[in-house]
């Protein structure tokens, strides 16, 4: 399709200087987040990471929908405008992987300040009135992802277009959802390396 792109192009970084917040999957604020975080700030960039499970973590995704649901959904979102408040006067880079990408998109479209979204495995729905002025987005997923299933992405890039979004869409043919945490049966080595090059050249632009 003519909007993906290739998942190993040749990029390098160049120095940069955004304040990401970066939210967790539903594992919770796991090493690997704090890890991605580090790498990060390894290329000049701020970089915070909520915990939005306050402190609570776990090891499958079926233990951590249950700690999301227990939470819910509303509270979830609350949580996340609480922790960028005291920053969104910067203009944010909203970063997010897998459940964090879908709160990453609802505060990047929601805020006319915010510089760009770079999403890790995940996605949301689009609310029919969303707009944004040439918001940068980028996004990383397995290819398949039984979470991100083709049609779906499909429709959410049409819709996210159609929101005023400039929208990058990178497939990693055979990797996990979570193929950049290396503490999961997910892991990919090759694919996280390139996607994380490419995120980081990504950040470099929107900086």
């Amino acid at each position: 399709m003519g909007w993906e792109r290739n998942s190993d192009r040749d990029v390098t970084a160049v120095a940069p200087t955004s304040t990401i917040v970066l939210f967790h999957s539903a594992y919770g604020l796991r090493p690997a987040v704090h890890a991605a975080a580090e790498r990060l700030r390894a290329a000049g960039h701020e970089v915070h990471v909520p915990d939005l499970y306050e402190g609570r973590t776990c090891e499958s995704v079926e233990d951590g929908m249950a700690i999301k649901d227990e939470i819910g959904k509303d509270e979830l979102l609350l949580r996340a405008v609480r922790a960028v408040a005291p920053l969104s006067d910067r203009g944010l880079v909203y970063a997010g992987l897998s459940l964090g990408g879908s709160i990453a998109q609802t505060l990047a479209l929601g805020d006319a300040k915010a510089r760009g979204l770079l999403l890790l495995h995940g996605t949301s729905d689009i609310a029919e009135d969303a707009a944004t002025d040439g918001l940068p987005v980028q996004l990383h997923v397995a290819d398949p992802d039984p979470f991100e299933p083709h049609d779906w992405l499909s429709a959410w890039y049409l819709r996210m277009g159609r929101a005023g979004a400039d929208v990058e869409v990178f497939r990693y043919p055979g990797a996990g959802h979570l193929f950049t945490d290396p503490e999961l049966p997910d892991y990919d080595a090759e694919a996280a390396e390139n996607a994380w090059k490419v995120a980081l050249a990504f950040l470099d632009e929107v900086a």
